[in-house]
């Protein structure tokens, strides 16, 4: 239950956090939460991370697909005991759906986290990464156990 519900409450996050901020800032626009720190700075991304392969939308529509489809059946057919392994996976796939969601309605993903340092970025984005992170210390934890 816990691979389902990740997904449905990042997609949801994400989904509402994009729409207020497509709908309140104008492109390009930036106010600053914490001055040269933290910044909102609406950003539409035809890309993948970082802006690489811009304008590729048919290449990240597949690539999203088959993570989905790789993660999503690693889950169903594994069935994986572990609430930490299930919640992993259920960020990278919610957050891969949000930006899959995104491209599809929007033809851009909607990017807005600028922390003036890392190119800007959205909670989907947070997610995978976050969901990724908990993947691998899942795996180093397993190799550990006798």
């Amino acid at each position: 239950m816990i691979f389902p519900a990740t997904i449905i409450l990042v997609i949801l996050l994400d989904f509402l956090s994009k729409t207020i901020v497509r709908e309140t800032f104008k492109p390009e626009q930036t106010v600053p939460i914490i001055k040269n720190v933290f910044h909102l700075t609406y950003v539409r991304n035809s890309g993948g991370a970082f802006g690489l392969f811009s304008g590729q939308q048919a290449l990240f529509i597949l690539i999203s697909l088959i993570a989905i489809l790789l993660l999503s059946g690693y889950y169903y057919l594994g069935r994986p005991q572990k609430k930490f392994l299930q919640m992993a996976l259920g960020f990278s796939v919610g957050g891969t759906l949000g930006n899959l969601i995104d491209r599809l309605l929007n033809v851009t993903v909607t990017d807005f986290l600028d922390f003036r340092v890392w190119p800007v970025f959205n909670v989907a984005d947070v997610a995978i990464v976050f969901g990724f992170l908990l993947l691998i210390l899942e795996l180093l934890k397993s190799i550990r156990e006798p």
